[in-house]
């Protein structure tokens, strides 16, 4: 599989972003590699509170709330997905399938050992992420979904979500910073959303940001539909404590919340909570609010 990666001098002087690099390799499913970065702060030997970010953001999205979750004692990783932040990307956008990223993954998951894990998942984080906690039960404790959902293609996808898929294909220059602003309540400064173009010297590196809306089941026969079924039958019978953290101000998954405490049985009980004024991206407009979210969560789920 052909692969760019970007040079670690665009990852230089990013604001609060003072985090130690460290990789592990997936199988790229073609013969070789890919080089997957992702963050582990916080003490070794603790629980892990594992971290997904969606699509175009990558770990510097979680800057605000990682000091916070390791302050309470926890340990945090937090990956960025394979064509995201400073993990490979793929140059071909046929080599991007939904099922390869959970794959990916999953494969960190199993490297590390990840066991009694909190999943904390926005965006694209969470159509990978609630796979994984459905397909790897044993390993997850609790989970926390904030501005997300598992969609099958059973049901068609709203007109904000159809207006960006749109939009994501005929864009002559993909805007990644400038999308990221868009979707905050906050105005972002300039040095944050020159961050979040920072994986991307130029549109030979965006063909991940590019595939992702398209691989979003918004058909019923989408390839990856079935074991998205699959994967609700199991949280339909989750027990495990489940808390939805979603924000006021997201078009894309607004209402995502409410299924989610309906359907699944682990989310009874939970102190859901609704994010004031914060977009698509509540990590940067209410990064630290949603990290007290989820300390708290924890601590009242042990």
């Amino acid at each position: 599989m052909e692969f760019l990666r970007t040079d670690d001098s665009c990852f230089a002087n990013l604001p609060d972003y003072y985090f130690t690099a460290h990789y592990l390799t997936v199988d790229d499913t073609e013969g070789g590699e890919l080089r997957v970065h992702y963050l582990d702060e916080g003490p070794k030997d603790a629980a892990p509170i594992l971290l997904l970010h969606g699509e175009p953001t990558w770990s510097f999205l979680y800057r605000k709330m990682i000091p916070i979750l390791v302050k309470a004692g926890h340990r945090v990783i937090a990956p960025d997905l394979i064509g995201f932040g400073r993990s490979d990307k793929p140059t071909k956008r046929h080599d991007y399938t939904y099922q390869r990223h959970v794959d990916w993954i999953k494969s960190i998951m199993l490297q590390l050992n990840l066991t009694d894990i909190t999943l904390v998942c926005q965006d694209w984080g969470g159509l990978i992420g609630l796979r994984l906690a459905a397909e790897e039960s044993q390993r997850f404790a609790r989970i926390v979904c904030a501005n997300t959902m598992l969609p099958t293609g059973d049901h068609p996808p709203g007109e904000a979500f159809t207006k960006w898929r749109q939009f994501s294909q005929d864009v002559e220059i993909f805007p990644t910073g400038s999308l990221i602003n868009s979707a905050c309540v906050s105005t972002l400064t300039p040095e944050v959303i020159a961050a979040y173009d920072a994986p991307f010297p130029d549109e030979r590196y965006k063909e991940g940001a590019r595939q992702f809306p398209l691989l979003v089941p918004i058909t019923p026969d989408d390839p990856a539909a079935d074991k998205n079924r699959a994967a609700w039958k199991v949280l339909c019978q989750w027990q495990k404590p489940f808390l939805t953290a979603f924000s006021d101000s997201d078009p894309i998954t607004a209402g995502g919340d409410a299924l989610m405490q309906k359907l699944i049985p682990g989310t009874k009980g939970q102190k859901h909570t609704t994010i004031v004024a914060a977009g698509h991206f509540l990590q940067e407009d209410k990064g630290e609010v949603l990290a007290d979210v989820v300390v708290n969560f924890i601590a009242d789920n042990r």
